[in-house]
């Protein structure tokens, strides 16, 4: 017999995780439409070209995503990140024709990236995005900002922190982009391989290099605000002042271009600083993008969102000590005693079509063995259907936490479990 396993970097999520998840989930969709935010569902694959963009220097292009052909057809990529297949699906649908822009969506599902397995980085994850796309405003920028800290915050997460970072207008960048061509001419071959590709493809991503950081030209890296235009440098400072307003604590990391080639003007990083959190810190992040929306053939159009893995979500709140799961209680558990036929399986039907939570007892067990499972499920009501009451229409019904129990008509069952749950009157 072959035991199989789940796939390297794959997990499975039991129901206890599960729960733990779908509380996290619902407090995103409430406060994504709080700040009208809707869901928008995109394909798990794409065409490789939607991800694998002209020059792209990112590790996730280059190194990271499962592309693959089948029957002859075009490549396609499973997606290793989100907002590319929204702005494909923005442009394909024409939603830039909308009376009331920005668009604003969001996402909740499944990405893919091939890349060594750890705690909190898997090759199948669950991520959550959203996207502001149609208008670019510094507002917008803190008020993405403001959305992504509202929910780590209401999720119980104390110790983080907000780092930002400009990376200016495509005038600035170029000009950024000959400074560090310039600085790190003389050096690039002592560097890594994929240092030496991105000297080559974008110069930026040079700053975003975990191998070289304690290289001496990494040191005294020339920094990018001195290549800022005016109108750049004016931008990033309503940021800044719409962060301080909102009493949103932030810390300006000069050295932040975050992971992917898209991104112009404003990026941010929302990080824990938990000492459990190690390597793994990011919470979220994201930034601005201009020109990702025209690449699609659309419009010229900006956009800003983030993104927040919710297996690393997961991990920061444990570490803090967040209880992101209730103990699970059944409202009614519907025991039987001797030859009641199919009743206890009808009542349970009754209790759940009225909308409580409801289990029954299947196998012939003992009074004492149903109601250790009422135990275990800490129950709030039991319903005994017994013999002589199924005869004359009538069952037993016990509260648990009040320790009280009445025979009443079967048809009585929901009007009586109604006073009680709404209530608290057992008669």
């Amino acid at each position: 017999m072959v035991m199989l396993q789940t796939p390297r970097g794959t997990q499975d999520l039991l129901p206890e995780t599960t729960r733990k998840w779908q509380k996290v989930e619902d407090l995103i969709r409430n406060l994504c439409d709080v700040y009208g935010y809707e869901q928008i569902r995109t394909p798990v694959f794409e065409d490789t070209r939607v991800f694998k963009r002209e020059n792209d220097s990112s590790d996730m292009v280059n190194k990271e995503m499962y592309t693959f052909s089948v029957h002859g057809e075009d490549s396609l990529t499973l997606r290793p990140e989100g907002t590319a297949g929204v702005v494909r699906s923005f442009v394909q649908h024409k939603l830039y024709g909308a009376a009331e822009m920005p668009a604003k969506l969001y996402y909740l599902g499944e990405m893919f990236r091939y890349e060594r397995p750890q705690k909190g980085r898997y090759r199948q994850f669950n991520q959550f995005g959203i996207e502001n796309i149609g208008m670019k405003s510094p507002l917008i920028d803190a008020e993405v900002i403001a959305l992504g800290y509202s929910i780590v915050k209401a999720l119980g997460l104390n110790q983080v922190k907000v780092l930002i970072n400009t990376l200016g207008d495509d005038q600035s960048r170029a000009a950024y982009r000959g400074v560090l061509k310039e600085h790190f001419q003389g050096c690039v071959q002592e560097l890594c391989e994929d240092c030496r590709r991105r000297y080559e493809q974008n110069p930026l991503r040079l700053l975003d290099c975990k191998v070289d950081q304690e290289h001496p030209a990494m040191q005294n890296v020339p920094s990018l605000k001195d290549s800022l235009t005016e109108d750049s440098r004016q931008y990033f400072d309503q940021v800044l002042q719409a962060l301080d307003d909102l009493q949103i604590p932030y810390e300006i990391d000069p050295r932040l271009v975050r992971g992917l080639d898209y991104y112009t003007h404003t990026v941010f990083e929302v990080v824990s600083t938990h000492p459990q959190s190690g390597s793994q810190a990011t919470v979220f992040a994201g930034g601005r993008y201009d020109g990702l929306v025209e690449y699609f053939g659309g419009p010229q159009m900006s956009g800003v969102g983030f993104a927040m893995g919710l297996e690393r979500l997961m991990i920061l709140a444990e570490a803090e000590g967040v209880k992101l799961e209730e103990p699970r209680r059944l409202d009614v558990y519907v025991m039987a005693l001797g030859e009641v036929g199919t009743l206890p399986l009808q009542l349970a039907t009754e209790c759940r079509a009225a909308g409580y939570h409801t289990e029954f007892n299947v196998l012939p067990r003992s009074l004492k063995a149903q109601f250790k499972s009422v135990d275990r499920h800490q129950t709030r009501v039991a319903v005994i259907a017994g013999e002589a009451e199924a005869a004359e229409g009538k069952v037993n019904v016990k509260f648990i936490d009040q320790q009280k129990q009445i025979t009443i008509a079967q048809q009585d069952l929901i009007a009586v479990l109604d006073r009680y749950f709404e209530r608290g009157e057992c008669e």
